[in-house]
């Protein structure tokens, strides 16, 4: 008898899934195995378009949702893979990163890969101002605190595509303005969805296995002064260069308490 092939699971099928799902079926030759995305059933005909693309290239197609599933429910589905990988955010709401894992723990799974790429949570710690932060705090605790199964942490700084997202606010071109958050000499890493995919599909494919342990990845460090530069360069001009210091990112969280995104118009300045 044949040994059964290994199974993944990929929660969404957003910018980071199918730059995961790509890079894994690409490994397929080396790292041979069953691969399945978990969606929403699609309302949208892009997403349709989704799913059927998907399908064209004999990934498995699964339907749940991750905000209304219970804990039970996700664990059902679980289940039947070896490895799941997280690459939904914080659509669901809060709570919902805490869930999955939850639901990845009751399963027992023999690998996760967390949804926490991104900043790193142990250095930014609790009471950053950012409930979802406190959440994947605890996630790592959940993770941390059992040895049933393997877990991986991929760390990656910021999604590049973040600093120009006209609700983050640093880079915004229609205006021509950088705005640099708390000092011009801050650092921010930031990497390209397309090498976070290749790299996690890298890391998971290692051998000997990683094993419960953060893996630190990115495409690139520089300054906000820097990012300006490069901002000026690209269009051909000079750009408006706007400083908010502590004191203005303070009144903005205070303004939005209920923002819940992951990388919010304003970072909490240290």
């Amino acid at each position: 008898m044949k040994p059964q092939m290994p199974t993944t699971l990929v929660l969404g099928a957003g910018e980071l899934g199918l730059a995961v799902i790509e890079r894994l079926m690409a490994l397929k030759d080396r790292h041979p195995g069953l691969f399945s995305v978990l969606v929403r059933l699609p309302t949208t005909e892009a997403a349709r378009r989704t799913i059927q693309s998907l399908r064209n290239k004999n990934v498995d197609i699964v339907h749940a949702d991750l905000a209304t599933n219970t804990v039970d429910d996700l664990a059902a589905t679980f289940t039947n893979y070896d490895t799941v990988i997280c690459c939904t955010g914080f659509v669901g709401g809060p709570g919902t990163q805490r869930k999955i894992t939850a639901a990845v723990l009751k399963a027992g799974v023999k690998r996760y890969v967390t949804w926490q790429f991104g900043v790193d949570y142990d250095i930014i710690g609790r009471g950053s101002g950012q409930n979802v932060w406190d959440e994947q705090a605890d996630v790592r605790d959940m993770l941390r605190g059992q040895s049933a199964i393997n877990w991986i942490i991929i760390s990656t700084g910021m999604f590049t595509s973040f600093l120009f997202e006209p609700a983050f606010g640093v880079v915004d071109l229609a205006k021509g303005q950088v705005n640099a958050l708390a000092s011009w000499d801050y650092r921010l890493t930031v990497t390209t969805p397309e090498d976070i995919g290749r790299l996690t599909a890298a890391i998971l494919a290692h051998e000997p296995q990683i094993q419960e342990e953060v893996s630190y990845i990115a495409g690139d460090t520089f300054t906000y002064a820097q990012l300006a530069d490069m901002v000026d360069i690209h269009l051909g001009r000079k750009i408006e260069r706007n400083l908010w210091d502590n004191e203005h990112l303070r009144s903005e969280v205070a303004a939005n308490p209920n923002d819940e995104s992951e990388v919010p118009p304003c970072i909490r300045a240290r």
